[in-house]
């Protein structure tokens, strides 16, 4: 006697293949869809905040390298709070990166930004 199984998703009978976890592609995308979404409102807010700074540094630095002004960063919104690595040169130069759009604090309150090889 063979156990019936069901999908976690609605509950009906699966029918086929003996590893078959849905009963449809549509019960499967819905489970896969709230798995991999952002499961508060935190997470979503402040990775829409990294894109925008992502998005900032890039508009800014079409080349790989560029130098700006603070104030133009805080004209286009950019959040100096938010940023994904630091990097620190051997000479203790310490550069902030959002994903691979790096910016190095200068000392006349201007910014130099660089893109990172990958």
């Amino acid at each position: 006697m063979t156990s019936q199984r069901k999908c976690p998703e609605c509950n009906e009978e699966i029918r086929g293949r003996a590893d078959k976890r849905f009963c449809s592609d549509y019960c499967r995308n819905v489970a896969n869809n709230k798995l991999n979404r952002d499961s508060n409102a935190l997470m979503r807010n402040i990775n829409n905040r990294l894109r925008k700074n992502w998005r900032i540094l890039s508009e800014l630095n079409p080349k790989d390298k560029t130098k700006t002004t603070r104030n133009k960063l805080l004209a286009n919104g950019f959040d100096f709070t938010l940023f994904t690595s630091i990097y620190t040169t051997k000479k203790g130069t310490v550069y902030y990166f959002v994903y691979d759009q790096g910016y190095l604090p200068m000392d006349d309150d201007s910014y130099l930004i660089v893109k990172r090889e990958t």
